[in-house]
């Protein structure tokens, strides 16, 4: 993939961004076992936006995902999203080891009944995108757990969602990896202008990649900060070290260290 970040940004008037693609108003969610996983959760995220969520460990991240991509029904409030146009983006990538990269990255294509010659230029594009279209043919086993992340990305990049939700995807890489995937990841928001929701545990993978970061509470989870990110896209690599990024990240920090129990 080009990891060039001097490409523009998304044109602000074609974004949709008025429109929120994913809303939660005033969601909550317990459990059958009465666990009370969410609190009156309220934020919305639009095309043109990349929001992370971070919080304790067990404080409802991933629930929220879940909610939103239908594999779990919130018992309070509402999520409002069309799921027919939802890309996932699992902590494993989830690659079946017998199916080939192409394979797995036409599976999801494939189990909505689409066409698969039809979507021939879509795998192919969608493996140019996250550079491994030399690679197609191989099998997950032969791949770096970057490029397997890559697959997976491609594999919902397929279906052209207007909502990417994405489960800590890169927090079983090494840090040159993880930080390498960032740069590829902002590429491919810039190029497809998704609304993005992010859950990650590193407040640095945080800042870098988002429009804002959502800091969560400690179980029931609920929003008690809500910040802005003030960088402009396209990010460079070294702004991870500029004062203006520290400063966010202490705050954010800080804000975490309180959301403990």
């Amino acid at each position: 993939m080009n990891t060039d970040l001097t490409t523009e940004s998304p044109d602000a008037e074609t974004s949709d961004s008025d429109t929120p693609a994913l809303v939660f108003d005033d969601l909550s969610m317990t459990f059958p076992d009465g666990t009370h996983a969410l609190d009156h959760v309220s934020f919305s995220v639009s095309r043109g936006e990349f929001v992370t969520v971070v919080g304790p460990s067990g404080c409802g991240k991933s629930t929220l995902l879940r909610i939103a991509s239908g594999l779990e029904q919130n018992t309070g409030g509402l999520c409002q999203v069309d799921h027919d146009s939802i890309g996932y983006v699992f902590q494993d990538a989830t690659l079946f080891p017998w199916r080939t990269v192409r394979r797995n990255v036409e599976l999801l294509a494939e189990l909505h009944g689409l066409d698969l010659k039809g979507l021939s230029g879509k795998v192919d594009e969608s493996l140019e995108l996250v550079n491994l279209l030399e690679h197609q043919d191989k099998y997950p086993k032969q791949l770096s757990g970057g490029m397997r992340m890559r697959a997976s990305l491609a594999r919902s990049l397929v279906l052209q969602p207007d909502v990417f939700l994405f489960d800590e995807p890169f927090g079983a890489l090494d840090e040159i990896s993880r930080e390498r995937l960032n740069d590829e990841l902002l590429s491919l928001f810039k190029a497809k202008n998704f609304a993005g929701l992010f859950i990650t545990h590193s407040i640095a993978e945080a800042v870098f990649l988002s429009t804002r970061v959502l800091v969560m509470s400690a179980r029931p989870g609920r929003i008690i900060a809500d910040y802005e990110v003030p960088f402009e896209y396209p990010r460079r690599h070294d702004i991870r070290y500029l004062p203006e990024f520290a400063e966010l990240s202490g705050q954010i920090s800080h804000d975490l260290r309180g959301a403990h129990p």
